[in-house]
């Protein structure tokens, strides 16, 4: 039998949070303390209300197929959350849910891209942006997000980049991993270069919820850009249902069909318990949400302000999402050798800034959900390893700037 793998599988990436999760949790195995600041999900519980919804649903027998863009009354609980929460108007059948938000990344890019369309995405940013482009035979082109302006879009640079082979435009925001967020001017201006040149946008939305300075702003506000966005959510951060698996995309009506179609053909459809799990998260208390985002907005000032009391690092404070996204370059070490030594010698696991384009190059991701305690603790360790790092420096040396 021949062993050869087919040759897309080489333009397939991963995520590589998940593989310092697994570092990290065999230097535990050894007896070693870790901090674990790698991982990107809520550290809260599923409120109970939504549990017990979904224990209602199993009592009940919902155990079998639904239709394959999610049951009517959930698609319908969509619509009326946004409308009532985020003044976006669509239809229940321009819903479609998944289980989990990637496969709207995936359905988008097959039913809208050909081999050599071009897809700009944000560098830093999610991994999968680029992977799920290449995969498609797409080619990714990457936009820079540069922290002298916020880590946000800037319009001009996008235009620069969009070219007659343009097709897709990804945005994400609040963003993962700079916890920038986009006001309703700047949404304003890159919809103006999405309409003039006859873009589709993918507006991933994940931390919508998550955002602690002013409100939540989308491309999705602007006028005509609902006939070209596809809106990606989901309940995994807003909700705490990570393990939950749900995800929807908000499609246009003319990528309803060739998305439902790609639907039967890889997961059939999302489990019926878990569909009823998110009508209460939508339908339910809203307080839950509001006290997690608290509790974030907390966190993050205590780890914001002490990685910027530490000599050679210094830290943007994030509007949105759980993430801290430092500069780190004027310690002299690259990302990824920093995270290394960070994890084996300071016990403290984080993602290199490089997990998240080339352009993450001399930054770290730090997730802030975590206790207040252990980001103290894990402050404190960043803090001595950066006094040890300081005192093996040869006299006079000069750290790098880029």
């Amino acid at each position: 039998m021949s062993s050869s793998i087919a040759s897309r599988m080489s333009r397939l990436g991963t995520e590589s949070a998940f593989t310092i999760l697994a570092e990290a949790q065999a230097l535990e195995r050894e007896g070693r303390r870790i901090v674990h600041l790698e991982i990107g999900e809520p550290d809260f519980p599923t409120p109970p209300h939504i549990v017990e919804a979904a224990v209602a649903a199993l009592g009940a027998g919902e155990t079998h197929y639904v239709p394959a863009v999610g049951i009517l009354p959930l698609r319908e609980a969509v619509t009326g959350f946004l409308s009532a929460r985020r003044g976006l108007s669509c239809s229940p059948e321009q819903v479609i849910v998944t289980p989990g938000a990637k496969p709207i990344m995936f359905f988008t890019m097959l039913a809208l891209v050909e081999a050599g369309d071009e897809v700009i995405y944000p560098d830093p940013g999610f991994p999968m942006y680029e992977s799920i482009a290449a995969f498609t035979n797409a080619t990714p082109v990457p936009l820079p997000l540069r922290e002298e302006n916020g880590f946000k879009v800037d319009p001009d640079e996008l235009e620069s980049l969009v070219t007659e082979r343009t097709k897709l435009l990804v945005l994400n925001s609040p963003h993962n991993p700079c916890g920038s967020a986009l006001s309703a001017a700047e949404c304003e201006a890159i919809a103006d270069v999405a309409i003039r040149h006859d873009l589709h946008v993918l507006s991933d939305e994940v931390y919508w919820a998550l955002r602690y300075d002013g409100t939540h702003a989308s491309v999705l506000d602007v006028d005509g850009m609902a006939e070209r966005t596809i809106l990606l959510d989901g309940w995994s951060k807003t909700f705490a249902m990570t393990g939950w698996r749900l995800g929807f995309g908000v499609l246009p009506a003319h990528l309803v069909e060739p998305v439902t179609r790609l639907v039967v053909n890889s997961v059939s459809c999302t489990s019926s318990f878990s569909q009823r799990a998110a009508i209460a998260a939508l339908e339910g208390p809203f307080e839950p949400v509001e006290e997690m985002v608290a509790t974030f907005a907390a966190r993050r000032d205590v780890l914001v302000d002490g990685l910027n009391a530490i000599p050679g690092i210094s830290c943007r404070r994030p509007d949105g999402a759980f993430y801290a996204f430092p500069d780190v370059r004027a310690l002299g070490l690259s990302s990824l050798e920093l995270q290394q030594r960070l994890l084996t010698e300071a016990g403290v696991a984080c993602a290199p800034g490089t997990a998240f384009g080339r352009a993450g190059e001399g930054y770290l991701r730090l997730s802030y959900a975590n206790s207040v305690e252990n980001l103290e603790a894990a402050l404190a360790a960043i803090g001595a390893f950066v006094e040890r790092l300081e005192d093996r420096a040869p006299a006079g040396a000069a750290a790098p700037t880029s």
